[in-house]
């Protein structure tokens, strides 16, 4: 055989044995390194964001934890390093205080009647946004989800002018048909209904919006094979539709129960708590605490707050989930 050939043959031996050791290791080499460089520039790019999580979202949390079990006062501001270790006395403290349950009462009668209320009319507006109104639709659509991006303090102001006693167009109206109205926000009979029927309001666009996404995504071929087996529009409707409903339902219930739960704004903007506490939100006893310079106190309240969202998140969760 000629030399050439039998070169020729060796080289493809060659070729065909694939890179030599020394390419195998510079190949390994540098692709650790360009993985390193990318969790490097990712790191870099979030740095941003971590830092600002950690100063304004994590260390407030971590700091207000302790102060719940310290006698963290105002007066300790200056000397931080002072304050003595009480465990859960200030827990104690705070389920001791009656203000404190007339608080948490306001806000549980607030949450377990707004929520659903909310939630009903949400999808009640979704479905006849769907279905049942067919002209000015973007004009009805708009209407109900205006008042979710209007400021809660501007909506607050305009409710507290309506229903002011003497020159509110409310209580005016209602002269008209020789009603004389009551003092809406002064009297503890109806002070936190209208709160809880301007939470109403305010919040139902944002459950009509995700509803009505819900309900354009059922496929109309199960709404025709319902109608073919005869099934009605409220069976179709809740054999159907409801069913498919359940995700877009449990992330309104949630997310709607979360701002319920720290309903704030309002009874600090119309009401102040009152009249005799019965507008006191729990969120509200806390500032007020904080006010008064009981940091440790408003921080046990701020933590009890937490628990209480996450209990209810946990129970509509179990309650709401698909159950396939």
């Amino acid at each position: 055989m000629p030399p050439s050939t039998i070169a020729g043959q060796g080289t493809q031996k060659r070729a065909a044995a694939g890179p030599k050791p020394a390419a195998r290791r510079r190949t390994s080499v540098l692709r650790p390194s360009a993985q390193g460089r990318q969790a490097r520039a990712a790191w870099v790019l979030a740095a941003p964001f971590l830092a600002l999580f950690l100063a304004f979202m994590l260390l407030p949390v971590v700091w207000s934890l302790l102060m719940s079990l310290t006698d963290t006062q105002s007066a300790d501001l200056r000397t931080p390093l002072n304050v003595s270790f009480v465990s859960f006395d200030n827990y104690v403290r705070l389920f001791e205080d009656p203000q404190f349950f007339t608080a948490l009462r306001n806000t549980g009668v607030f949450v377990l009647a707004a929520l659903p209320l909310t939630l009903a009319a949400g999808l009640a507006a979704a479905v006849a946004l769907n279905s049942g109104i067919q002209r000015f639709r973007a004009v009805f659509r708009v209407g109900f989800y205006l008042p979710v991006i209007t400021s809660i303090v501007a909506v607050a102001v305009v409710w507290k002018t309506l229903l002011e006693p003497h020159a509110g167009l409310v209580n005016t109206v209602l002269a008209w048909f020789g009603i004389d109205g009551p003092a809406w926000l002064a009297d503890t009979r109806f002070a936190l209904p209208v709160m809880i029927l301007m939470a109403v309001w305010r919040n139902l666009g944002t459950v009509m919006i995700i509803m009505l996404a819900g309900l354009q995504s059922v496929p109309q071929s199960l709404m025709e094979a319902a109608e073919l087996d005869g099934a009605g529009a409220w069976q179709r409707f809740w054999r159907v539709t409801f069913p498919l409903l359940r995700p877009a339902l449990l992330l309104t219930a949630v997310t709607t129960g979360i701002g319920y739960l720290q309903f704030f704004d309002e009874p600090f903007v119309m009401t102040d708590g009152g009249p005799l506490d019965s507008t006191l939100s729990a969120t509200l006893y806390a500032y007020k605490q904080f006010g008064n310079g009981n940091y440790d106190v408003a921080s046990a309240a701020g933590y009890v707050v937490f628990v209480l969202i996450i209990a209810l998140t946990v129970l509509q969760f179990r309650v709401l989930r698909d159950k396939d």
